[in-house]
Protein backbone atom coordinates (compact mmCIF):
# COMPACT_ATOMS: atom_id res chain seq x y z
CA UNK A 1 0.00 0.00 0.00
CA UNK A 2 2.94 2.34 1.05
CA UNK A 3 4.01 2.14 -3.15
CA UNK A 4 0.59 2.97 -4.35
CA UNK A 5 0.92 6.17 -1.73
CA UNK A 6 4.40 6.60 -2.72
CA UNK A 7 3.75 7.07 -6.85
CA UNK A 8 0.31 9.34 -6.06
CA UNK A 9 2.90 11.85 -4.16
CA UNK A 10 5.85 11.96 -6.82
CA UNK A 11 3.01 12.97 -8.90
CA UNK A 12 2.32 16.23 -6.84
CA UNK A 13 6.11 17.33 -6.66
CA UNK A 14 5.99 21.02 -7.30
CA UNK A 15 2.25 21.42 -5.63
CA UNK A 16 1.43 23.03 -3.01
CA UNK A 17 0.33 20.37 0.01
CA UNK A 18 -0.21 20.63 3.81
CA UNK A 19 1.52 18.56 6.32
CA UNK A 20 0.04 17.77 9.71
CA UNK A 21 2.17 16.02 11.79
CA UNK A 22 1.51 13.60 14.63
CA UNK A 23 2.46 16.40 17.19
CA UNK A 24 -0.10 18.65 15.65
CA UNK A 25 2.01 20.64 13.92
CA UNK A 26 0.94 21.78 10.71
CA UNK A 27 3.60 22.98 7.85
CA UNK A 28 2.50 24.29 4.58
CA UNK A 29 4.88 24.66 1.64
CA UNK A 30 5.79 22.94 -2.00
CA UNK A 31 6.35 19.58 -2.33
CA UNK A 32 10.14 19.29 -3.76
CA UNK A 33 10.88 15.57 -2.63
CA UNK A 34 9.38 11.94 -1.33
CA UNK A 35 10.86 8.70 -1.44
CA UNK A 36 9.98 5.53 -0.52
CA UNK A 37 9.42 5.64 2.95
CA UNK A 38 6.75 8.70 2.64
CA UNK A 39 9.67 10.91 3.88
CA UNK A 40 8.70 14.78 2.52
CA UNK A 41 10.75 17.37 1.96
CA UNK A 42 9.31 21.06 1.54
CA UNK A 43 10.50 24.17 0.42
CA UNK A 44 9.03 27.68 0.44
CA UNK A 45 7.20 26.41 4.06
CA UNK A 46 4.94 28.56 6.63
CA UNK A 47 3.34 26.95 9.69
CA UNK A 48 -0.24 27.10 9.49
CA UNK A 49 -1.03 28.63 13.31
CA UNK A 50 2.29 30.57 13.44
CA UNK A 51 1.02 31.93 17.19
CA UNK A 52 0.99 28.24 18.08
CA UNK A 53 4.63 27.23 16.91
CA UNK A 54 6.61 31.33 16.68
CA UNK A 55 10.09 29.55 16.11
CA UNK A 56 9.29 28.33 13.26
CA UNK A 57 8.46 31.43 11.17
CA UNK A 58 12.36 31.41 10.05
CA UNK A 59 11.65 27.60 8.56
CA UNK A 60 11.72 27.97 4.97
CA UNK A 61 13.05 24.53 3.93
CA UNK A 62 12.07 20.97 5.64
CA UNK A 63 13.03 17.56 5.46
CA UNK A 64 9.55 15.73 7.14
CA UNK A 65 9.98 12.08 8.44
CA UNK A 66 7.42 10.05 7.29
CA UNK A 67 6.79 8.24 10.42
CA UNK A 68 5.99 11.37 12.52
CA UNK A 69 3.23 12.45 9.33
CA UNK A 70 -0.61 12.32 10.56
CA UNK A 71 -1.93 13.91 7.14
CA UNK A 72 -1.19 15.16 4.15
CA UNK A 73 -3.79 17.45 2.50
CA UNK A 74 -3.40 17.74 -1.19
CA UNK A 75 -4.34 20.50 -3.10
CA UNK A 76 -8.17 20.05 -4.60
CA UNK A 77 -7.30 19.22 -8.15
CA UNK A 78 -4.36 17.65 -7.68
CA UNK A 79 -6.89 14.63 -6.61
CA UNK A 80 -8.29 12.13 -9.28
CA UNK A 81 -10.65 10.06 -7.19
CA UNK A 82 -11.10 7.42 -10.02
CA UNK A 83 -7.35 6.92 -10.34
CA UNK A 84 -7.86 6.42 -6.40
CA UNK A 85 -10.00 4.01 -6.12
CA UNK A 86 -8.52 1.77 -9.37
CA UNK A 87 -5.30 1.33 -7.47
CA UNK A 88 -6.53 1.04 -4.29
CA UNK A 89 -8.85 -1.75 -5.98
CA UNK A 90 -5.88 -3.16 -7.45
CA UNK A 91 -3.65 -3.33 -4.24
CA UNK A 92 -6.50 -4.81 -2.54
CA UNK A 93 -6.60 -7.54 -4.98
CA UNK A 94 -2.74 -8.20 -4.62
CA UNK A 95 -1.61 -6.76 -8.01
Amino acid sequence: MTYLFFSYFKDLVGREVTVELKNDLAIRGTLHSVDQYLNIKLENTRVVDQDKYPHMLSVRNCFIRGSVVRYVQLPPDGVDIELLHDATRREARGG
